[in-house]
């Protein structure tokens, strides 16, 4: 299997695992906030809500219910949170399982499957004859792999036995 196909795979299995984690997560315009457009924005909202309630003395903990007049505990929102982050984490193996950690493995630029792609094309290919690397990309995948050039062995279509004919003339 080439690196291009593992790099599909890689990339088709990534995708799948957002859309789980998108699923989960939900459709954000059935959040009842004002700011449906970002789980940041409508978190950021609901803080200011539980302040405003806090500082007013109208603040009710109330962890069988989910209100506008009441708030859950630490304890209950912690849960809530740590379980989200599971989901979405679900079982990545320590090295990936954050954002952050995908950037760094990807590359860490504004389109990573871009660079990624950029990578794979400066790569010796063995599905195409006609892959259009420079002398020296050619020269350097020699190098890399323990081979010689066409140009130092000479012409490998040459009739040896027409060679040991004439020769025997």
């Amino acid at each position: 299997m080439s690196l291009q196909n593992r790099l599909t795979d890689l990339t088709t299995r990534i995708a799948t695992e957002f859309k789980a984690a998108y699923a989960r997560i939900g459709d954000l315009a059935a959040l009842t906030t004002t700011e449906r457009g970002s789980i940041v924005f409508a978190l950021n909202e609901l803080k200011a809500e539980v302040e405003s309630a806090a500082s007013s003395g109208g603040a009710v903990i109330n962890d069988a219910t989910t209100s506008t007049s009441a708030t859950w505990s630490s304890t209950r929102i912690t849960t809530a949170i740590n379980g989200a982050i599971d989901g979405i984490v679900d079982g990545a193996p320590e090295a990936l399982n954050t954002l952050r950690e995908l950037a760094d493995a990807l590359g860490d630029s504004g389109d990573a499957l871009a660079a990624v792609t950029t990578a794979l094309g400066h790569r010796v290919r063995t599905d195409t004859a006609a892959q259009g690397l420079s002398p020296t990309e050619q020269a350097n995948a020699r190098t890399n792999i323990g081979a010689i050039a066409a140009a130092d062995i000479g012409d490998p279509e040459t009739n040896f036995v027409a060679t040991f004919n004439a020769g025997l003339v």
